[in-house]
């Protein structure tokens, strides 16, 4: 039985000046499916989003949602999404209980219906027993629970989640990662998210579409994305006042011990291989043939991380990128805290 497209994307392209933010991007996304948008911030992940939920008009190009335009049939497509955007837009100086009320009646949600879809979505996020605090004293995760929470509140068929869980500690990005998980199950909601977190593409997206400065690299499932590599993955770093690591990369190249390397920083290499095994002795012959003295070796088998290096030659993720992702949106916080 052919899966539905719910999610049509043609050639979509959006400029700013003569910045090109979204270069001729095109997919499929199919009823009932997690679908990842996987890259850095600035890659073009939420630029896409704006013009798929049309807060954004595109340059070029054409999409459908639930069969509608995004050009001609706007306010179609808004009643049939819901949105979950990467800055926090409720209301801190109302309850939880009140953003979700308005929320309902600004959607058209029945009066009748909406007492008891509050109280259930609610109870779903684990937040009905706060729904009568108001949001100022919420944490952070409690935040985002209660956003998705109001973003189904008028059933959408697709929910766009934008960075879901950024700035969030591992415990409650974990529960938030259950609720999406557990929305697909119960109700074969179609979800498409975008996260610059390999982890978290992993473990909720059936499909991840990689992107890169605008442009999309490749689409599959994370297994179909590894498999790109197919072979094993060995990271060496070597001292920084020795010979130069490109010099030792190039020779295991040259004397074909090794299909492809890439600089991961100045004296980090990644080598894709055959066989680490085999691999790994060598890779000390050669470095002490030219007095490079290696401090480290370590070989897994592909991660996305390593289909990201090898198709744009760099990494996806650095460790301090969380770090920085985190006090961003704490400031960020702060800011809207100040202005509301």
């Amino acid at each position: 039985m052919a899966r539905r497209e719910v999610i049509v994307v043609e050639n979509l392209t959006k400029k700013f000046e003569k910045i090109v933010a979204v270069n001729k991007v095109s997919f499929k996304v199919f009823k009932g499916e997690i679908f990842g948008f996987l890259g850095p911030n600035g890659a073009g992940k939420t630029t896409t989003i704006n013009m798929l939920i049309t807060l954004m008009k595109p340059t070029a190009g054409e999409a459908w949602i639930n069969g509608y335009s995004i050009l001609r049939e706007p306010s179609m497509v808004r009643k049939s999404i819901g949105v979950v955007f990467q800055d926090s837009t409720v209301d801190r100086y109302l309850t939880g209980w009140e953003n979700m009320w308005i929320h309902g009646v600004a959607y058209g949600v029945p009066r009748r219906e909406l007492k008891n879809k509050i109280t259930r979505l609610l109870r779903f996020v684990e937040l009905e027993e706060y729904g009568n605090i108001q949001v100022k004293n919420y944490s952070g995760g409690m935040i985002r629970r209660l956003e998705i929470a109001r973003g189904l509140l008028h059933e959408p068929e697709i929910l766009f989640l934008d960075e879901p869980t950024l700035g969030l500690d591992p415990q409650t990005r974990a529960k938030i990662w259950d609720y999406i998980l557990d929305l697909k199950k119960k109700s074969g909601m179609t979800i498409f998210l975008t996260t610059h977190y390999m982890d978290e593409a992993e473990k909720l997206c059936d499909r991840i579409a990689i992107i890169d400065h605008g442009r999309i690299l490749a689409i599959g499932s994370p297994e179909e994305l590894k498999n790109v590599i197919g072979r094993d993955v060995v990271y060496v770093k070597v001292k920084e006042d020795a010979v130069p690591a490109k010099v030792l990369a190039e020779k295991i190249i040259e004397d074909g011990l090794a299909l492809e390397f890439n600089i991961v920083s100045g004296n980090t290499l990644s080598f894709i291989v055959e066989d680490a095994y085999r691999f790994i002795p060598k890779v000390f012959d050669v470095a002490n043939s030219l007095k490079t003295i290696i401090l480290e070796v370590k070989y897994s088998k592909p991660t996305l991380n390593d289909v990201f290096l090898h198709l744009t030659g760099r990494e996806l993720r650095r460790e301090e990128g969380d770090w920085k992702d985190t006090v961003r949106t704490r400031i960020r916080m702060r800011f809207r805290r100040r202005t509301l």
